[in-house]
């Protein structure tokens, strides 16, 4: 689902009958909605793994480095889509995964002990525990709160007879228009390309179990305290 799927045609040709793009802009409630309601029409039961990846560092396009930069705009655009739109992708597709099927993630005994997974994409700013050099208000502020609506997630998922696991992730720094104004200070072992990144977070997805859910997790599978 994107915000732009005109620029996915050509993709989801080459693949008709395993991709399906679809209108969604996570700072509309109503467009969110409807998502929802065209994945239920389109493909009845349930689904197996919802990965909120929409994110802006910010409107400017740069991360306030002080609070001479910090504007109510800025927060509420950045709070908008990095927070307050992946809970409401939720409100909306959580239904559909507790009818999921279980095929990521690792269960028990050979025994179905979750209906899907949820992954919402997070970094490690977002971490009140790895912030040394401040800054960033926007980005860090609205990371750590999805990182909140992460653990509450998983406790409402978690109960009941259909479970969903929810994780926060945290990607690493991938080569994205979002990223690119700081490339020149990583290393180039740790600029990864989308695809080196999403692989190693379907690593991390498909060994999850229930014992995961609600835990924030880097590239390399490591936990991270919120």
């Amino acid at each position: 689902m994107s915000t732009r799927p005109r620029t996915f045609t050509k993709t989801e040709a080459e693949f008709p009958s395993n991709l399906h793009i679809l209108p969604l802009d996570v700072t509309d409630e109503g467009s969110i909605q409807q998502a929802a309601n065209q994945v239920q029409q389109q493909h009845g039961g349930g689904l197996d793994l919802l990965i909120n990846c929409a994110g802006i560092l910010h409107p400017s396009g740069r991360g306030e480095t002080s609070l001479r930069d910090v504007s109510s705009q800025g927060l509420l655009t950045t709070f908008s889509t990095n927070a307050i739109g992946p809970l409401l992708v939720a409100k909306y597709f959580s239904p559909l995964l507790q009818k999921g099927t279980g095929a990521f993630g690792q269960h028990a005994s050979n025994k179905q002990t979750h209906t899907a997974v949820m992954a919402n994409i997070s970094a490690k700013v977002g971490s009140t525990t790895d912030n040394g050099l401040g800054g960033w208000y926007s980005y860090r502020m609205s990371k750590c709160a999805l990182n909140m609506a992460t653990k509450n997630l998983s406790i409402e998922l978690g109960r009941g007879r259909n479970k969903v696991i929810c994780v926060s992730l945290h990607p690493g720094t991938v080569d994205t228009d979002l990223s690119r104004p700081y490339h020149k200070n990583v290393p180039g072992d740790k600029l990864f390309s989308t695809e080196r990144s999403v692989q190693y977070l379907m690593d991390i997805v498909n060994g999850l179990t229930m014992q995961h859910t609600g835990k924030f997790f880097t590239w390399e599978g490591k936990e991270m305290p919120f």
